[in-house]
């Protein structure tokens, strides 16, 4: 291998927790969508900072690529070390360093999920709100600057991390941010990291903001004859500036799939599921006020999910959207690509896409986040048939073509990975040229997950 060097200098130090098998090489090689298969030459179980900056410095040396790797749930082949080297697998990196609940902060190490914070904050009355669907790391989500359902009132990764520890890709750590609410002390080093992909640093400690858990909950599913009615009810409810936790679009496919996978009987056309986080009083206001602009928009009958129970089967349904849209179509795999646009250009670019895919013959269930404008096509392709393949990439780069002529991006939430790297120059222009800069500076070796984001000789 070309990089057994580095891999004998590191198993004097990590021993057993250098993994040079086949069987550990593949679970790290695999992804949640299209991209083939890429084996890493080792996977490396650090537990501390010092271990992995140590780690990065080892590969540094014999220029040897570091890929980071966290729970693998990502869209965009981001974890994959597709130029071989060392997967650096976070999980073991799994510990709550700290709450502190005066300031509504929690310290975290990076293959902490999600989930498993949650769990530990459940007696503090506060939790961290962003959610993703899968139960990711939360160092893979700060990586990718991950959003999802929530995002609409609680923002994005981007709004809820405070500070970092970084790795970077001579072995340095550096620290970033802080616990301030706000800070004007130079360039903002955070905001750099969130959502690089691993491609300049990795991450080793997140410094999180936390939320109050909300007294009342409201959740509820609506069904619309059509989905520009749902799409508007969306646009007015915004404009109306009524506080949703979540609002969430599905076309009449994605019903029907939905009633199928979990025995429901949803009607099958285009929902919105909808959630209000508030006080008893609040929240009973801001549902009754979207139930106006529903009615005004010829919105069907709410089925309310009055209990917590029914609200986690509400949000496993919509959660379980992937899996479930695979299921549906024996022997296929997921092109998933997403796009993100201004809420007044929503409408259009829904109408345009599901126009597009109708065309080309290929299955593809529309959903999405539309509260803040992004959704998905889910486009379900034949495994062992290329054309079909070819057709879902052109229809998802038309995708990005729509989302720019309508004033927005290439990815809401996905991130770039390498599925959309070769869009990066549409969106970015100069700017890209500008990001590849800094990964010179930073990584002018690149190795730190290499082939992702930018090129370091772009």
């Amino acid at each position: 291998m070309p990089h057994d060097a580095a891999l004998a200098e590191l198993t004097t130090f990590l021993g057993d927790r250098l993994a040079r098998s086949k069987p550990e090489r593949a679970s790290h090689a695999r992804n949640e969508t299209w991209f083939p298969e890429a084996l890493p030459d080792a996977v490396a179980y650090p537990e501390t900072t010092e271990e992995v900056a140590r780690i990065v410095a080892t590969c540094a040396r014999h220029g040897c690529p570091v890929t980071a790797w966290g729970t693998g749930t990502s869209l965009e082949g981001h974890a994959l070390a597709i130029r071989g080297g060392v997967s650096l697998d976070l999980t073991q990196m799994n510990r709550v360093l700290e709450v502190r609940a005066e300031d509504m902060q929690a310290v975290v190490q990076p293959g902490v999920t999600r989930e498993a914070l949650n769990t530990e904050l459940r007696a503090t009355g506060l939790m961290f709100p962003v959610d993703p669907g899968a139960d990711a790391s939360l160092g893979g989500m700060a990586a990718t600057r991950a959003s999802g359902t929530t995002a609409v009132r609680y923002g994005t990764m981007r709004d809820n991390v405070m500070a970092l520890e970084v790795v970077l890709a001579d072995g340095r750590v550096i620290r970033t941010g802080s616990g301030a609410r706000k800070s004007s002390a130079g360039y903002d080093l955070t905001g750099l990291f969130v959502g690089s992909e691993g491609t300049l640093g990795i991450i080793t400690e997140l410094t999180l903001k936390l939320h109050g858990q909300p007294e009342a909950i409201s959740a509820a599913v609506c069904a619309f004859d059509t989905f520009d009615a749902a799409v508007m009810t969306v646009i007015a409810t915004i404009q109306m500036g009524i506080p949703m936790a979540r609002i969430e679009f599905v076309d009449e496919t994605t019903a029907a799939i939905f009633n199928a996978a979990n025995g429901t009987q949803l009607p099958e056309k285009p929902h919105l599921m909808v959630e209000f986080h508030g006080s008893d009083t609040s929240a009973a206001e801001d549902a009754r006020r979207f139930g106006e602009v529903v009615a005004e928009m010829g919105g069907g009958h709410f089925d309310w999910a009055t209990t917590t129970e029914d609200r986690n089967r509400l949000w496993k349904m919509r959660h379980g959207a992937y899996p479930a849209c695979i299921a549906s179509r024996p022997g296929c795999m997921g092109l998933v690509t997403d796009m993100c646009v201004p809420s007044s250009r929503l409408a259009e670019a829904v109408r345009e896409t599901r126009a597009d895919i109708t065309a080309s013959g290929i299955p593809g269930p529309i959903l999405g986040h539309v509260g803040d404008g992004n959704f998905h096509a889910i486009l379900l392709i034949d495994r062992g048939n290329p054309e079909e393949l070819k057709t879902a990439k052109a229809l998802a780069h038309r995708m990005a073509e729509r989302a720019l002529r309508l004033g927005g991006t290439i990815t809401g939430e996905h991130g770039v990975g390498m599925g959309k790297k070769d869009l990066m120059a549409m969106e970015h222009g100069e700017a890209w040229e500008v990001m590849a800069r800094i990964k010179r500076a930073l990584d002018p070796d690149g190795i730190l997950n290499p082939g992702k984001v930018v090129e370091v000789n772009q």
